[in-house]
């Protein structure tokens, strides 16, 4: 089985506010062989979150219904679309009950977590953090932030877990070890997933996430994976999956993990 368990419906590039049509995000995905997609718009777009967001960058995608989204994605399924209800959590420190009190009466397949900010400064972005703190000290703080999304049990996937490397900044080999280690315990003693994006592909860094030593960590300690896109408009849906297959498949998987009503299982990947 193949998925794509990480996109957008609404495209952050367009400058009408769009949201594309889940058509053209299934069609797509048909023509690629990947059997399943799941939908996972970033939280910080939906007016129901507002009073959760400081930065500008959030504020001005902040205008968006939740129930408007949520009610697209499941009309979809009730005519039997092969798609998945998610959403994308953005870690945003101290606040993490609050997101989940906001999300709880919602029929989620699944929840993504990822980690974009740290203490309102962009990690993904430039200048951003990068601008006035070390390469180690990002990293090291970024892991720790990952390590609490996962630990809360509000997310059932990490997105992109190894974010920090997109602009090519690495830490020397003893912290980023370090950190893939703590990481993948974390996620395995609250038995989530971690996701293999092709998107990384699509960055500066120009490879896949999550770096093949942090996978196989996680591989040893029997944590499932996702596959991902991360797609912001339909002709990204599947992009690169040999590519992310073959990774999966290097770190020693033979499965993908599925979900449903936040339930998971495996099934034979491919």
């Amino acid at each position: 089985m193949i998925v794509d368990y990480h996109m957008h419906l609404i495209d952050d590039d367009a400058t009408d506010g769009r949201i594309e049509s889940v058509d053209a995000y299934v069609e797509t995905a048909d023509r690629r062989g990947v059997d399943e997609i799941g939908f996972t718009e970033h939280v910080y777009c939906f007016r129901q979150t507002l009073e959760l967001w400081t930065l500008p960058y959030q504020l001005e995608r902040c205008h968006y219904d939740l129930d408007d989204y949520c009610d697209a994605v499941i009309e979809a399924k009730r005519q039997g679309l092969p798609v998945k209800l998610g959403l994308e959590v953005d870690y945003v420190a101290g606040r993490l009950d609050e997101i989940r009190e906001v999300l709880a009466p919602y029929p989620w397949d699944f929840l993504l977590g990822s980690v974009h900010w740290l203490d309102g400064e962009a990690v993904d972005m430039a200048p951003g953090i990068w601008a006035h703190v070390a390469v180690e000290e990002v990293w090291t703080r970024y892991f720790a932030a990952l390590r609490e999304l996962a630990q809360s049990g509000l997310v059932d996937v990490l997105a992109h877990p190894d974010l920090p490397k997109i602009f090519g900044r690495r830490p020397g080999r003893q912290t980023a070890e370090a950190c893939y280690e703590e990481a993948a315990v974390a996620v395995a003693e609250v038995g989530i997933a971690v996701e293999v994006s092709t998107a990384g592909l699509r960055k500066p860094v120009g490879e896949l996430y999550p770096d093949a030593d942090f996978l196989a960590r996680c591989r040893e300690r029997r944590v499932g994976a996702t596959l991902a896109s991360d797609a912001h408009v339909a002709r990204d849906v599947g992009r690169d999956f040999d590519a992310g297959i073959e990774h999966l498949g290097a770190a020693g998987y033979e499965t993908v993990t599925v979900f449903a009503g936040r339930a998971a299982r495996q099934e034979p990947l491919g």
